[in-house]
């Protein structure tokens, strides 16, 4: 073991990094070797190990087929470090890694040759969380990812697999650790293996989920899985994932049931899937899923609610309808469900489950059509904030009275006059008529809070985005807007927890992400800032692929390439973006950010951003006064030029 380990580890709680090869024991002695070294140089890369190596303040214990790394100052150490391993391991297809994290006592001991080791229950019990995973995974125990906990830019990231058994009986509760770019997202082997029955039992148990992991919860839990769309038609993808959001909002209004988020049920769309290791996974009872054909003013839609434990179907039905009837056929299956599960409606949970934003399926469609168009796109593309308002404003037409249709023509309105000098009175008059229609409804408190921010009227603005936040804490767009208020505040660190839950419930929002980079790089922190570009680009790089020509995906996704070190490639993507959408002033300013603050090309960035000073709106301008991103312009001549410009046209025109 190695001399460097001192003995001041003496009964002291560290914060413990467990890896090893999988299969290495299968290996060629000289392939071990290789393997050993390879991992050698994976771990040393790693920024967090070169920062606490530095500082005298980690201790190295080679195990043979890997490693136990020991961290002293906190939690976040070890799991950091994990994440850093986990993406530089992609380019190593042949080196397979699992990892295991644990905070707990280590004492020092003297081996034969009279030197000094680190030994005790804190590495014992990381090997064993390790043990639980497969190749890519981290694991975590259940004290570490308390600890973790308590920071919101985790909480997304953390899945309790529960319970399960390991060496001699005992139990370990771990949790699964990973992002868009880092971790394994499957459920380990182990926790898939059945939990064999005790021969002290006097009947056979039934048929459990397909893992070791003990059901915690004792009431109904239920993921609805995204419902398929059977239509042959894949523009009606946005009518299948309506009704199943809808579903969702429904079964979440009933007191006596857990209901899985949107974000987590809509990660295993188009994806097949396991219905007992979903369950399992999730630690839900049962999980509905099902499918949705529209066609000649008829809809069809099947479902099929599922005992997680042994496969069972508890409830099955098949409806074909009149499209009027949607909502009714909507109340009918949340209803179906919470009969099946023997749940007794409360009084206010019926009401709350009948009452609908609107009861004309023509409005709901184009609804449905306008949300898709925001949840998938990018907020300051103009293009698209104009096809929101035509589908909105047609659907308020047909009925007066749809509150969440006018929340969403007040957030494009307030986008539009943010970004450019469109958008009429910024959206203030649709916020009102919304609240006027639904005083609780989450979204338009949201918009009339980004409203008041534009226009300087902080704590108004405050107040707004409070009541939005305790109408509906989880809701995307009020947790973007609370972000967006804080961040225009110059409050960056309160942003922060905001953004990180943005991304986590809407898995096709780069521009949260995006955010995340200028945030952590403004505050010093590197490696957060590196994390955030990983998951802008891969986000970016998806929407790419079905819309190539997206320029917004390309701005944020430019940046993220100039943090990553690819700043060629970040260049091209510009070249390629102007030529395709030159009238993007946010995939401009966009590209200013990369130059200025990434690529460290000020002329290239103020020539970039000329063009956009000339033509965006008070919201942009204002956003460019207090942007770090900025900082490397901001004492420039022909910046303060272009600024004070900008500012004297947006002042003339208001």
């Amino acid at each position: 073991m190695p001399t460097e380990i001192k003995k001041e580890v003496t009964l002291e709680i560290v914060h413990v990094l467990f890896l090893d090869i999988v299969g290495y024991s299968k290996r060629l002695t000289d392939e071990q070797q290789a393997l050993i070294d390879q991992l050698n140089q994976v771990v040393r890369s790693s920024a967090v190990f070169q920062k606490a190596e530095g500082v005298d303040r980690l201790i190295k214990i080679p195990t043979g087929d890997g490693m136990a790394l020991i961290f002293y100052n906190s939690p976040e150490q070890p799991v950091e470090c994990a994440l850093e391993i986990s993406r530089e391991l992609k380019g190593f297809p042949e080196l397979l890694v699992r990892m295991g994290v644990h905070s707990g006592p280590v004492s020092a001991v003297t081996d034969l040759n009279d030197r000094t080791n680190a030994a005790g229950i804190g590495i014992n019990v990381a090997q064993r969380v390790m043990d639980c995973g497969d190749s890519g995974h981290i694991l975590l125990s259940k004290r570490v990812a308390e600890d973790l906990q308590q920071y919101g830019r985790w909480r997304p990231h953390l899945h309790d697999l529960g319970e399960v058994e390991v060496k001699h009986g005992v139990q370990v509760h771990v949790f699964n650790l990973y992002t868009d770019g880092a971790g394994n997202p499957d459920l380990p082997e182990k926790l898939r293996q059945p939990k064999p029955t005790r021969r002290s039992e006097p009947t056979p148990a039934p048929a459990r989920p397909a893992q070791n992991v003990k059901t915690a919860r004792e009431r109904a839990s239920i993921c609805v899985l995204p419902f398929a769309n059977m239509s042959g038609d894949r523009e009606q993808e946005y009518f299948s994932d309506g009704i199943t959001e809808d579903i969702i909002t429904d079964l979440s209004k009933v007191s006596a049931l857990d209901i899985i988020s949107r974000n987590t049920a809509f990660t295993f769309k188009d994806k097949p899937v396991d219905v007992r290791q979903v369950a399992a996974q999730l630690r839900v009872s049962h999980v509905l899923e099902g499918s949705v054909r529209k066609a000649a003013g008829r809809v069809r839609i099947t479902a099929q609610l599922i005992d997680g434990s042994n496969d069972s179907h508890v409830w099955a039905e098949r409806y074909d309808r009149d499209l009027n009837d949607i909502f009714a056929l909507q109340d009918e299956i949340s209803r179906a469900i919470v009969d099946a599960l023997k749940v007794k409606l409360l009084p206010e949970e019926k009401k709350a489950i009948a009452r609908r934003g609107t009861e004309n399926v023509d409005a709901y469609n184009l609804y449905l059509m306008a949300r898709e168009s925001y949840t998938t796109g990018f907020e300051g593309d103009g293009r698209r904030n104009e096809t929101i308002i035509r589908l909105c404003r047609r659907a308020v037409e047909i009925d007066p009275n749809y509150a969440e249709a006018w929340a969403l023509i007040a957030m494009a309105e307030m986008l539009l006059r943010s970004s450019s000098s469109g958008g009429g009175d910024g959206g203030l008059a649709a916020a009102e008529r919304a609240l006027e229609l639904n005083a609780d409804l989450a979204e338009a408190h949201a918009v009339k809070a980004r409203i008041f921010s534009e226009e300087k009227r902080h704590d108004e603005a405050s107040r707004e985005i409070e009541t939005a936040l305790r109408l509906d804490p989880e809701s995307h767009q009020v947790n973007k807007c609370a972000a967006l208020l804080r961040f225009r505040q110059q409050r960056l660190e309160e942003s922060i927890p905001y953004f990180e839950k943005a991304v986590a419930l809407e898995e096709g929002d780069f521009g949260s992400a995006g955010m995340l980079i200028t945030c952590y790089t403004a505050l010093g922190n590197r490696e957060a800032a590196r994390r955030a570009a990983e998951i802008t680009l891969a986000r970016a790089e998806k929407v790419l692929a079905h819309d190539p020509n997206n320029g917004s995906a390309m701005g944020h996704g430019s940046d993220a390439l100039a943090v990553l070190g690819q700043g060629e490639r970040a260049k091209d993507w510009m070249a390629r973006a102007l030529l395709i959408d030159p009238e993007n002033l946010t995939m401009r300013y966009n590209f200013v950010c990369a130059l200025a603050n990434h690529l460290n090309e000020k002329e290239a960035a103020l020539e970039m951003l000329g063009p956009a000073f000339e033509k965006m709106g008070a919201g942009l301008v204002n956003h460019a006064k207090i942007d770090p991103d900025m900082d490397p312009l901001r004492e420039h001549p022909r910046f303060k030029a272009m600024l004070a410009a900008a500012e004297k046209r947006v002042e003339s025109s208001s």
